[in-house]
């Protein structure tokens, strides 16, 4: 009786109460399938029996000429390339903080001090035992202290790691001192200057450090700098032996200002090709970091994981057949990292203020819109009406815009902020008229979805293609920071799920109440696999957020408050996501791991403390400087203060369309717990409001003014659906309900 009863009418009912549920949790339970690690590519390159690293700090790819420097030129035609990012532990990282940093394989510093416009000579003092001709033993005196204060970072950097991996370190100069003494501040060989007997000093140990001078300035000086390393690199590879591995890296910036440097690789494994590394993920992308656990892997030493961060250099992809012009590139992407940190800052001030100021006026059309009772007011004119949605449209895809903009190498004109708004402007003007003419006679929410759709097709669709716009974008992320070179960026990610959630209330608005958790999980799980598949998005940590705030979407899209069946069921979905996240992170090797597997491994082995201070840092410095922060608290008061209130026209819509209240619950929830486990505070929330909230304003303002237009859409005199009609008769409890009818 039990089974037939089962598969009677209360049973059949039973299951088609229960079926959007269970799909919905197998389409969040299938996102997680797609987020399989990549597996490991190609072979280990040869080993070698020497390797000589040699440092220039400063040294960019627009120093590199075939007659200037024709050693550099002849070791990059034969060599592997790439743009090298040099971000260490200080702000601004200085020759000395680049050497101590190549030394450490982490993130050091040596320079405790303000540096103000640029970086300061190099001054190290090395101890020698005997006179300055001869290779001896020496010490830098001020590498205990270097240690000490190193020890104080939020994250385990030990200067010296690399001493420490091999037997012997030849030091050739004061900036390949600090770079190869041992914590205790010895170095095993140490020569002031290339001079005579360098091939045999050269051979005497397994690793070499060479300081081949710096190179600054501009004009003249600069040229002059980059020539004299050119003569001192020749001077290193005609004294180099048999089966060695030789790097030249302008390992750290000489001003305020960060760019992106020179790496070539030549040796066994390293003939032609890009650099890259599993730390970038990016062909023609290395950092810093890595150029210690090269060293080790070529001579076939362990790498101590524990204390380096980065990951050895491979040679990937093929560039093009003329050095010319690959050397154009790595210079072009240098100079569009350099403009893009600049105009990113303006463009999000003026985004902020701008959107801010719309609040205000819109504030001042929803009052219009809709008087106190009893007293009089001008009709809204229709014209302001359609300036307000327009400029609200305009206002929800300015960061899409921005994006698109990057397709036009802006960065390459004399003004290219200029270019930069002038291209922005266009697009955003076209885009906007396209959307409202288009959907200026549809429902209230069409709008709403149309934009929410363009705004996470525009992302999604860089990250398919692999985010060239986003690299070195206004509204994606720098390579010259060392941050992210793959993949999402923050400001990324909170339009992608302003977007995707935005448009998944709209879709789930469309159908019967009990198909609404479907069409939400449906929408989220694709946006699930954009953002934490290491083949797109590459963001872990951001596709468990998005999985928490899609759960919650979906529990309440079908009307009514939370109940605790409905709590329960959004915290074992994302439950279920959150754990194959982090076991599909913990199974990637440790330099490919998101910030989920990487606080899991700090739990595991109790350092959660250093980890958690390094993301709260980062929380508070970021708080405290972006822009995106003033927008995310104007947004917040504009909601409450306004939209909410009686006159706001927000609470009739989400009496309308309750799943697009759910869902804006998802994306705030969502994009919060993103900001704040990534360590970019407001960033990812700024964004995501920067698109939602103009969005729900013009939903808000288009039920508000048609709300006594039966002619208009959203009008109270347009005809019901029967499914409408009948969902009002419904007689499930208020706590279940569409609550709809209260909170119109």
């Amino acid at each position: 009786m039990g089974l037939g009863r089962l598969l009677g009418t209360d049973g059949s009912r039973t299951l088609r109460r229960a079926a959007p549920y269970l799909l919905a949790v197998a389409a969040a339970v299938a996102s997680v399938l797609a987020l399989l690690p990549e597996p490991p590519e190609g072979a280990p390159p040869p080993r070698a029996d020497y390797v000589i690293m040699v440092g220039v700090p400063g040294l960019r790819w627009d120093d590199i000429d075939r007659v200037r420097t024709p050693t550099l030129w002849k070791l990059a035609e034969r060599g592997t390339i790439g743009a090298l990012a040099v971000h260490s532990a200080a702000k601004t990282t200085c020759p000395a903080d680049g050497w101590v940093t190549l030394g450490a394989g982490n993130r050091a510093m040596w320079t405790t001090g303000t540096v103000d416009g640029v970086c300061p000579p190099l001054s190290v003092e090395v101890d020698m035992a005997a006179g300055p001709q001869t290779t001896v033993e020496a010490s830098v005196a001020d590498q205990r202290d270097v240690v000490r204060d190193n020890r104080t970072l939020p994250w385990e950097v030990q200067p010296g790691a690399l001493a420490e991996a091999v037997r012997c370190t030849t030091a050739v100069g004061p900036g390949a001192a600090i770079a190869a003494a041992r914590p205790y501040g010895r170095v095993d060989r140490y020569l002031p200057a290339v001079g005579a007997g360098l091939s045999a000093q050269l051979k005497a140990c397994s690793l070499a450090i060479v300081d081949a001078g710096t190179v600054t300035g501009e004009g003249p000086a600069r040229r002059s700098g980059a020539g004299a390393a050119d003569a001192t690199l020749a001077r290193i590879l005609a004294a180099r032996p048999d089966r060695s591995l030789v790097i030249v890296a302008g390992l750290s910036d000489t001003a305020t200002v960060g760019r992106l440097h020179v790496a070539i690789a030549d040796g066994p494994g390293y003939r032609g090709g890009w650099l890259t590394s599993s730390t970038t993920g990016r062909p023609g992308y290395a950092q810093l970091v890595d150029l210690a656990p090269t060293a080790l892997v070529a001579l076939d030493r362990p790498v101590p994981d524990d204390l380096f961060v980065g990951a050895a250099v491979d040679r990937a992809g093929d560039r093009p057949g003329r050095l010319a012009q690959a050397v154009d590139q790595l210079a072009d992407a240098d100079w569009q990292a350099k403009v893009q940190r600049v105009v990113a800052a303006r463009f999000l001030v003026v985004l902020a203020i701008g959107q801010i100021l719309l609040f205000g006026l819109v504030t001042v059309v929803l009052r219009r819109a809709r008087p106190a009772p009893g007293r009089s007011a001008p009709p809204l004119s229709r014209r302001v009406r359609r300036a307000a949605e327009i400029l609200l449209i305009a206002a929800a895809l300015a960061i899409p815009a921005a994006l698109l903009a990057d397709l036009v190498p802006w960065w390459r004109w004399r003004l290219s902020g200029a270019v930069f708004a002038g291209v922005t402007a266009l697009v955003l003007a076209a885009v906007t008229t396209v959307v409202f003419v288009l959907t200026r006679r549809g429902r209230a929410t069409a709008g709403m979805g149309a934009v929410a759709a363009l705004a996470a097709v525009a992302v999604a669709a860089d990250v398919m293609t692999g985010s060239r716009l986003q690299l070195n974008g206004v509204a994606g992320y720098s390579a010259a920071t060392g941050g992210r070179y793959v993949g999402l960026g923050t400001i990324g990610l909170g339009v992608l799920v302003g977007g995707a959630l935005i448009l998944a209330g709209v879709l789930a608005a469309g159908v019967s109440r009990a198909w609404r958790p479907c069409v939400v999980a449906a929408v989220g799980a694709v946006g699930i696999v954009v953002v934490g598949s290491p083949y797109l998005g590459a963001d872990a940590a951001g596709a468990v957020a998005l999985s928490a705030g899609v759960s919650l979407a979906a529990a309440a899209s079908s009307g009514g408050w939370f109940s605790l069946a409905r709590l329960a069921s959004a915290i074992a979905t994302a439950a279920v996501v959150t754990t194959g996240f982090a076991m599909l992170d913990l199974s990637r090797p440790a330099e490919q791991r998101s910030n989920v597997g990487q606080f899991l491994v700090d739990l595991s082995g109790g350092t959660q403390r250093l980890a958690g201070q390094r993301i709260g840092a980062h929380n508070v410095t970021t708080i405290a400087t972006s822009p995106l922060s003033l927008l995310t608290i104007g947004s917040v008061v504009f909601v409450v203060f306004v939209l909410l209130r009686p006159k706001g026209g927000l609470r009739r819509l989400f009496g309308l369309y309750p799943a697009i209240r759910a869902t804006l619950g998802g994306i705030w929830g969502a994009t919060a717990l993103a900001g704040l486990v990534e360590g970019v505070g407001f960033n990812v929330l700024g964004a995501a409001s920067a698109t939602a909230v103009p969005l729900i304003a013009l939903g808000a303002l288009r039920v508000v003014t048609n709300a006594g237009d039966p002619t208009e859409p959203g009008g109270t005199f347009q005809p019901e659906s029967p499914q409408t009609v009948s969902e009002r008769c419904d007689t499930t409890p208020p706590s279940t309900r569409d609550d709809g009818e209260v909170l119109a």
